[in-house]
């Protein structure tokens, strides 16, 4: 928890450096520091809003006297016109802060909204839709966090907090076993709690994955809907598992009525189309 705030606060400083630079001058000689004044939020696009408890970290970073007053939560379906919350203070602190308020809101609402239509497809299934690591540099905090927004689930958030053997892993490993293995030692010799999960890319390495054991679950990479039902049988719930590649809106029910535990889809953060808003004085 400690080291994801520290994450958003290096985002934080290190996007007002990027935009503000040695001053905002355009805001510093046509407004006098005295002045105070009040903005809203205007949702302009139907959709779930994400990013309101951010928002109000960026503006008491920058300025703690800020005043924020908000009208809509976090996880809440919008409609053009409604107002999510106002902000007053300093004039200079409202224009300064303005734009990456919006980058930070608009991006989270948009995978908060992709994901929730994700969820709904699934709705009346066991199987939850999962995130991936195909995040912006430096924003997977605040992304991931749309995701759950939106009623996804956090896959892992890094390459530190579970051992995910894909298929590169398991080729320059020397194969199945051996990447299992190998991770099975290596968690037993730095005393390590991590999940282990295994990639295979056809049936003959999920019963190689089967024969060798000891994993939390099992991930089937690119297979069709026929074959994820087989692969499902084959596992019998001894494991978790979770269909990943090529898995489009149209098909995911397809999958999930596999009875597969979960669907990666890197399509929740990779190529989301932001939420539009806009933040105007009042």
């Amino acid at each position: 928890m400690e080291e994801r705030e520290n994450l958003i606060n290096d985002l934080i400083r290190l996007a007002f450096a990027e935009d503000i630079g040695d001053g905002d001058h355009t805001t510093l000689c046509c407004i006098p520091e005295s002045a105070q004044g009040k903005a809203q939020l205007i949702i302009k696009e139907k959709g779930i809003l994400a990013g309101v408890e951010m928002a109000e970290k960026i503006f008491h970073t920058f300025d703690k006297d800020m005043k924020i007053n908000v009208f809509i939560k976090d996880g809440t379906e919008v409609n053009p016109g409604d107002i999510a919350f106002t902000v007053e203070g300093k004039v200079q602190s409202l224009l300064q802060t303005e734009r990456l308020v919006l980058n930070v809101m608009q991006r989270m609402s948009g995978i908060a909204t992709t994901t929730r239509k994700y969820a709904k497809q699934l709705e009346g299934t066991k199987t939850k839709v999962l995130d991936t690591r195909k995040t912006t540099p430096g924003m997977r905090m605040l992304e991931k966090e749309a995701v759950k927004i939106g009623g996804g689930v956090n896959h892992r958030i890094g390459l530190f907090d579970m051992i995910l053997l894909k298929d590169n892993h398991v080729d320059f490993a020397g194969g199945i076993e051996n990447a299992i293995k190998r991770a099975q030692k290596y968690c037993k010799e730095k005393n390590k709690d991590l999940k282990i999960e295994i990639e295979v890319r056809n049936f003959k390495e999920l019963d190689e994955a089967l024969k060798v054991g000891g994993v939390d679950r099992v991930m089937f990479d690119n297979f069709s809907v026929e074959n994820t039902r087989e692969a499902v049988k084959r596992i019998a719930g001894k494991y978790e598992t979770e269909s990943s590649g090529g898995i489009t809106f149209d098909t995911l029910r397809d999958y999930a009525e596999c009875g597969v535990d979960y669907i990666s889809v890197g399509a929740l953060t990779h190529s989301v189309k932001s939420l539009d808003m806009s933040l105007k004085a009042i």
